[in-house]
């Protein structure tokens, strides 16, 4: 099967080990990716703020970069949450008839990780090794924007080597939010420190989720109090094997 990498601008500038771990697990599970380079950014940061122009110009771009994609996979429910419920009121409210066709056309053929794993490929036991204790946070935009459900468990519970530890209250937000932690940083930073709280009562060595934002938040809490977890996202976890173990940062 032949898939393009839409890898989002958060990971290409903050967090390049993901997409280098998805490209080694859909590799290893026999996936054709191809990388499209004039890719930038879905427009989340632009339609949240008010930004429609710019929002539209994202929009447009993704959907005409990715019009003959077999299949799109995207390592952030966020953005897959962006593309499947603000595109179609950005299209709208361009009235451009075409686009809308071409991205009705697209939009069930781009996947959330997760997703094209367990939809497209059939596949739950993805060949990892990742001898850790780790617990699981599931993001707001992967838990009620696109009902993952169990598929990250059933990826994760096919980790040799892994103990997989419950997170309490795994509904909790972390209060990231993209931009809703600059504009209500109180808020977001009392979410947060109820959230770290759940994660760290798990004595888990590693907290993983399918969004970097999410992590990075949780992370920098946790390196402002010395804690001793670090974050990881899940596509390096799967990537990870006994010969190639996970690319994990400081």
């Amino acid at each position: 099967m032949r898939a393009s990498l839409f890898i989002t601008c958060y990971n290409d500038t903050l967090f390049p080990e993901t997409g280098r771990a998805v490209v080694a697990l859909l590799e290893r599970l026999g996936v054709e990716l191809d990388f499209r380079a004039r890719q930038t950014c879905c427009g989340q940061m632009h339609a949240n703020t008010g930004f429609r122009p710019e929002a539209w110009s994202q929009a447009k771009r993704f959907v005409r970069l990715y019009h003959d994609a077999e299949a799109v996979v995207i390592p952030s429910s966020s953005c897959v949450a962006m593309i499947r419920d603000q595109y179609p009121g950005l299209f709208e409210e361009l009235g451009n008839e075409q686009l809308r066709r071409e991205f009705q056309a697209l939009v069930p053929r781009v996947y959330e990780l997760s997703e094209f794993l367990i939809d497209q490929l059939g596949v739950e036991d993805v060949g990892a090794y990742f001898p850790h204790r780790v617990t699981y946070h599931a993001s707001c935009h992967g838990l009620r924007g696109l009902n993952l459900g169990d598929r990250p468990f059933k990826l994760l519970s096919n980790v040799r080597g892994m103990e997989l530890v419950s997170l309490p209250h795994l509904e909790r937000c972390c209060g990231f939010g993209g931009t809703f932690s600059v504009k209500n940083g109180d808020v977001s930073s009392a979410m947060l420190a109820v959230k770290l709280e759940d994660v760290m009562s798990t004595g888990a060595e590693f907290c993983t989720a399918l969004d970097n934002s999410c992590l990075m938040h949780l992370g920098g809490a946790m390196h402002r109090q010395f804690a001793g977890m670090k974050t990881i996202h899940m596509a390096q976890i799967l990537a990870s094997t006994g010969q190639s173990p996970a690319e994990v940062l400081g």
